[in-house]
């Protein structure tokens, strides 16, 4: 394994884990789309959470874009 590999592993269990961190009162019913909500905007450490989900999920494309570049030998 290549340290480029195992740095995209890394970054897909950190953004699985901050994905799994958001709660938003979801249940079984509101993927269904059987819950409604109001929209309400994110604060503290919510917001600093979907930041940090959207930066990992940045870099995991990076990383899996240069990862598929052919090795110069």
């Amino acid at each position: 394994m290549t340290p480029l590999t195992v740095a995209q592993a890394i970054l897909a269990v950190a953004l699985v884990a901050s994905i799994l961190l958001q709660q938003r009162g979801t249940g079984l019913g509101g993927a269904f789309g059987g819950e409604v909500t109001a929209y309400r905007s994110r604060r503290g450490i919510e917001r600093t959470l979907f930041r940090l989900t959207v930066l990992l999920a940045a870099l995991f494309v990076v990383f899996s874009l240069v990862n598929l570049l052919p090795a110069s030998a």
